[in-house]
């Protein structure tokens, strides 16, 4: 059987199981993934794609991974979400092969732990009894094995690809594995920066295991059928960039990147949406004082949302920034998901670099 061969019988195969389980592709599935990773993208509301350039690149566009400056470079980064309901944590390492390929291991989770399990609180004689009662995590991990190259046929062009594997949990009583793929690519010329992103190129697909033996009881008070299994489909993504570098004398310089995320799951309350495709506009910038100290802010999320008296509006998120260079080690921090409305709700965010060994050359 040849290659092609071969793509043709895997394309099949996941459009017959897709077909025989009845499968309709969710909005927001794997929207963990959609979170973003590093401070310093996050500060820049996650308009990062045309100029990655460090571990996180594997993220945001693998193809950034060849401008890493370093042999080794390692990051960390912890969120909370809903007041410190969801935990959000996330490990990267990336090396250079030599001057033109890199490669990249990267882990997300996102869980909530520590969730009540009150199946077993009323007895079998009827009585209330809290010792009864145990706990669960629900979690979400993907693991993220990137690789990137640096064309020899166009300067300034480079390309990355992502395998991910996607596991899901809830307890004992479901848990998923999926798989995709991502690809990205970057263009520099002089100071200009493009950058283009496919997530879930092929559909991610998740397939989901029911344990019935732990909820049987509970679906049989109310006579609905359990399920045994299930697919979820994650639609691709496209993101799309520009960045332009400004420099003013010899120890301020000025960043300023903007682009759009598209998505082709429906309509969604986005910037831009139809029936087909929907997209969000993104905007960073990011001023750094001797390439040690850094201030970031941007916008992004822009929502139309209707008023009581059915008029509309427009609302978005801004994020900002500060950043931190010291030997070898980046210190980020960021305030997101910054809502202008009565209720206060925003993220902290939190990450540390790391680049050791010999310093490569300059891209």
């Amino acid at each position: 059987m040849n290659k092609y061969n071969l793509l043709i019988l895997c394309w099949w195969l996941s459009a017959s199981l897709v077909q025989a389980q009845n499968v309709d592709a969710p909005a927001y599935s794997n929207e963990f993934l959609a979170i973003g990773v590093g401070a310093r993208a996050l500060g820049m509301s996650k308009a990062y794609t045309a100029v990655a350039n460090d571990v996180t690149a594997a993220y945001w566009n693998p193809a950034g991974l060849i401008r890493i400056k370093d042999k080794y470079q390692a990051s960390l980064m912890h969120a909370e979400y809903f007041g410190g309901i969801a935990n959000y944590d996330y490990g990267g390492f990336a090396t250079k092969l030599d001057e033109s390929g890199a490669i990249a291991f990267s882990v997300i989770r996102m869980g909530i732990d520590n969730i009540p399990d009150t199946r077993f609180l009323i007895d079998n004689v009827g009585n209330i009894n809290y010792n009864n009662v145990g706990s669960f995590s629900e979690a979400s991990y993907a693991f993220l094995f990137s690789y990137a190259r640096e064309s020899t046929l166009i300067k300034g062009l480079r390309a990355g690809t992502n395998f991910k594997v996607i596991h899901r949990s809830a307890g004992a009583f479901a848990s998923a594995w999926g798989f995709g793929l991502d690809v990205g690519a970057q263009l520099t010329r002089g100071k200009w920066h493009f950058g283009a992103m496919g997530r879930d190129i092929t559909g991610t697909f998740n397939i989901w295991n029911y344990n019935t033996e732990t909820i049987a009881s509970i679906f049989s008070r109310t006579n609905n059928k359990i399920s045994e299994n299930a697919v979820e489909i994650t639609l691709p993504r496209a993101i799309v960039e520009a960045a332009r570098e400004i420099q003013f004398g010899k120890n301020v310089g000025l960043l300023l990147t903007t682009g759009l995320t598209f998505t082709f799951d429906g309509k969604r309350n986005t910037f831009l949406r139809t029936s087909f495709l929907s997209g969000d506009f993104q905007a960073g910038a990011e001023v750094d004082f001797k390439k040690t100290v850094f201030v970031r802010g941007g916008v992004g999320n822009f929502q139309r949302l209707q008023q009581l008296d059915r008029s509309f509006y427009t609302e978005l998120q801004p994020s900002f920034g500060i950043g931190f260079n010291i030997l070898h080690f980046s210190i980020d921090y960021a305030m997101t998901n910054v809502m202008r409305s009565d209720a206060v709700m925003y993220s902290h965010i939190f990450s540390v670099k790391g680049s050791f060994a010999t310093k490569a050359s300059k891209k």
